[in-house]
């Protein structure tokens, strides 16, 4: 929270605005002048009470452009004038207004550069911005060091409509920390017209532009605070009369765990493209989210710079956009799916074969242990998950039909949003015979496309987090949980905070999706829950590199290939949870351009469970820290 804001602030325009004999106020028949002061927007914390946004204190000049013509206007006579192409009654028309740029240059410019304190400034801009939007001071110069704030005050340079203002700045404490889930914040796209005509001079809030900042935006602006200035006879202003101080906003606590998701953002950044989700498999609440390359949300105060800008649309690596959200080909994570599908359908105890591939129709399906000229011979599920067989999940899938394969994936949270609080979610896609009907009403639906959904290939799509949710149902027993991001939106008084239904922002108690023990029995969750157990943890597990001295792993390893800007991607998965038999933590690492999940994404979801576990230990203490 910015302390003695409102004081300081009162006191700057005391300095630079009542002493300036030539500061006048736009005459409204009214004996003062009121000025919007922005709220003070709350802060953004981890479930421990970390702070991750905060304000300062930012000092910046404004012009009040009104203020300087009539200045000029007192000073030296009739105001330059500039002509311009305008319309009156929706017609074209050759036009006047005074040549603010010349005003500036001639009346203001000269007295700050005595004092070294003149700027390079868009002159264009300027004299736009007194056509359209002159009741809001123009920013001269932004974020000014405190010396340079104190030669203002000090030399009281005693120019109309020139002012220092203090402003509450956002602050996002660790940079790129959590960048992708904070959000940033940004100048409102248009002024609000009829609460700036309640002012003399306004200053506008910032708006939340994407993700926490946007979501909780309501609760988190806060409400704007009033500084009445008196005014004389001859409309000079001369005092300030009053100030009702600006409030600040709620306080979001999220259910991030900072020292987790430092762990995890270590972790990932260890390839170019990716994402990391940690999330506890008992209640949904999400510990760690991480999605790189990623970005420093201070880029964007108090606004983003053009060049800035632009790089950040070019690069095609999209850091902007958060992966662990965006959905990707899931591949052989998805074998739990097709694993539950056909437990639906009874299909405990069958076999099936694997010689090296299936055929359906005129496609031959290749298992991957062929490209090594092997074959995986007879299987029941949990081996085949143990050693990903490719032809056991082609036939499982086919005998438990394309049907109860979507029905399970949307128990799971497939082919649907979470809800999360978070803009730009993707759905992804649990495609079918409906879904093809739809999107390509040309093909018909065949044994074939089953066989490649069945392993997470062909048109279906996930993200990180909705993969993440999947197993934590499986490792939970059977609680399909909606992941929760925030856990709490409270008031400055510590109170919570309702809705406009008198309702908390945010619910205390986890959210239910579906509860599978009402289809599954505790043995067929189990069966799935074993599958995964033995990729870790028996020779010839495809995820022996997850194993770890003292815990049992489970997980599932998983390679796609995908199409990324028209040019071809391997995505590499990883999937796990621990301690197995009482799982605290489900833990997703996803890399684009990897090589195969066993190989790059499990030693990245293992450095993080690693290390989360040994914190919950006592034997790492994990340091938060500014990240580029």
């Amino acid at each position: 929270m910015l302390l003695g804001l409102g004081a300081l602030a009162a006191r700057l325009w005391w300095v630079q605005v009542a002493r300036g004999t030539e500061w006048t106020a736009r005459i409204r028949g009214s004996s003062e002048a009121t000025v919007r002061i922005p709220s003070i927007r709350g802060e953004i914390r981890d479930r421990n009470g970390t702070s991750l946004v905060q304000n300062r204190a930012s000092y910046e000049v404004d012009f009040y452009l009104p203020e300087m013509v009539k200045g000029y206007r007192q000073r030296y006579g009739q105001p330059p004038l500039t002509a311009y192409r305008g319309k009156v009654s929706g017609m074209p028309k050759d036009l006047k207004e005074p040549d603010i740029v010349k005003i500036v240059n001639d009346g203001i410019v000269p007295r700050l550069d005595d004092l070294d304190l003149a700027r390079d400034y868009n002159a264009g801009q300027l004299q736009k911005h007194y056509r359209t939007n002159t009741e809001v001071p123009y920013t001269y110069i932004k974020d000014i060091d405190f010396p340079t704030m104190a030669k203002f005050s000090e030399h009281d340079v005693g120019l109309p409509g020139v002012d220092i203002a203090i402003k509450p700045v956002r602050s996002y404490v660790y940079g790129a920390l959590a960048a992708h889930l904070l959000g940033y914040v940004g100048p409102p796209d248009d002024t609000n017209k009829e609460e700036a005509g309640k002012f003399t001079f306004y200053q506008s809030d910032v708006d939340g532009k994407s993700n926490i900042e946007k979501i909780f935006d309501q609760y988190l602006r806060g409400r704007p605070g009033v500084r009445y200035l008196r005014r004389n006879a001859k409309g000079v202003i001369d005092g300030v009369l009053r100030e009702d101080p600006p409030m600040q906003g709620a306080n979001v606590y999220l259910t991030i765990d900072a020292r987790i998701q430092a762990i995890a953002e270590e972790a990932i950044r260890s390839v170019a493209r990716g994402a990391a989700v940690v999330v506890d498999p008992n209640n949904g609440d999400v510990l760690a989210m991480v999605s790189v390359p990623s970005f420093d949300p201070n880029t964007f105060i108090p606004s983003i710079k053009a060049k800035d800008w632009a790089a950040l649309q070019k690069d095609e690596a999209r850091p902007l956009i958060n992966r662990a959200i965006s959905t990707f080909p899931p591949g052989s994570t998805f074998k739990i799916v097709t694993s539950l599908a056909g437990l639906r359908r009874k299909l405990s105890t069958a076999r099936f074969n694997c010689s090296g591939g299936v055929t359906y129709g005129e496609h031959y399906f290749h298992c991957w242990i062929a490209e090594k000229g092997g074959a995986h011979g007879t299987l029941g599920l949990t081996d085949a998950i143990k050693v990903s067989c490719d032809s056991f999940f082609y036939q499982f899938g086919n005998a438990a039909g394309i049907d109860a394969i979507d029905q399970t994936g949307n128990a799971l949270g497939l082919g649907k949003e979470t809800g999360i609080h978070l803009t730009g979610e993707q759905p992804g896609i649990m495609p079918g015979p409906e879904w093809m009907a739809i999107h390509y009403p040309r093909e018909r639906w065949s044994q074939a496309y089953t066989a490649n959904v069945s392993i997470g290939q062909g048109y279906v799509l996930a993200s990180p987090l909705q993969m993440a949710m999947a197993y934590a149902t499986v490792a939970n027993g059977g609680i399909s949980y909606y992941p929760r991001l925030v856990s709490k939106v409270l008031n400055q008084g510590g109170s919570i905070a309702l809705d406009e239904n008198g309702k908390p922002v945010v619910p205390a108690e986890p959210k239910i999706d579906t509860d599978l023990r009402q289809d599954f029995s505790p043995e067929q969750i189990e069966m799935v829950r074993r599958g995964l157990w033995k990729v870790v943890n028996e020779d010839g597990g495809t995820g022996g590199r997850a194993r770890l001295k003292g815990v049992e792993v489970a997980g599932k390893t998983g390679t796609a290939q995908a199409s990324t800007n028209g040019k071809k991607d391997t995505i590499a998965w990883f999937c796990c949870f621990a301690p197995f038999d009482q799982p605290k933590y489900v833990v997703v690492a996803m890399v684009q351009g990897g090589e195969h999940g066993g190989s790059v994404a499990c030693p990245i979801a293992t450095r993080i469970l690693d290390r989360t576990l040994a914190m919950d230990a006592g034997t790492f203490e994990p340091q938060v820290a500014w990240l580029a």
